[in-house]
């Protein structure tokens, strides 16, 4: 894939982003293109199938819609127009209570819940990038899953609309996902199998 087109130091947009090839997947954090490939492992699309697939059920008729990418979430500064929007991610699963946030497009505003599913040549941006941005929009809960590792990193937002450290599971434990007061509780050793 090749950087699109950018004059001096400008950042680039949403309206810019909408004019790129569908063919090639794109990222806008604050107004700098990430490129998505290489396509995920296998390992990262079982992980991924295992995971959406016990959300999904938890969530057939309740409020909460649940998203895989790729699905746009576009998050705004302030009262920032649409296409004016710097930032533009795909999260591996997005999960959206508030059907308000949701139109033709994805998602305008953060979700209530966003899983990544890290590999070698995203690790950086999920980790860090990623982190900060889903801080500093509200996202409440974040998951980070390492397939390596077996484990995953859980992000919530304290009353100070903060992260702070994250809990860790691996995949002897059991984790609960709270979403609208209902409450999944997931085996970790299902979601990691091979």
């Amino acid at each position: 894939m090749s950087l699109p087109i950018k004059k001096n130091d400008e950042l680039f947009t949403y309206a810019d982003y909408l004019t790129w090839p569908d063919e090639e997947r794109w990222e806008l954090i604050e107004g700098v293109p990430f490129d998505m490939t290489p396509a995920p492992s296998r390992y990262h699309q079982e992980i991924f199938g295992n995971l959406f697939v016990e959300i999904k059920n938890f969530l057939e008729g309740k409020k909460c819609k649940i998203y895989a990418a790729p699905f746009d979430v576009r998050l705004p500064e302030g009262e920032q127009e649409d296409k004016e929007t710097l930032t533009v991610v795909q999260p591996d699963i997005s999960v959206i209570c508030d059907r308000e946030k949701l139109d033709e497009k994805g998602c305008v505003g953060a979700p209530d819940f966003i899983v990544e599913i890290v590999s070698p040549s995203t690790v950086k941006k999920d980790m860090k990038n990623k982190l900060l941005l889903y801080e500093k929009h509200g996202v409440p809960e974040y998951w980070v899953v390492q397939p390596g590792e077996h484990a995953l990193l859980v992000y919530k937002l304290d009353e100070n609309g903060r992260y702070g450290r994250a809990d860790v599971y691996t995949k002897e434990d059991e984790i609960e996902l709270i979403l609208n007061e209902n409450t999944l509780v997931i085996n970790l050793e299902t979601v990691f199998e091979e």
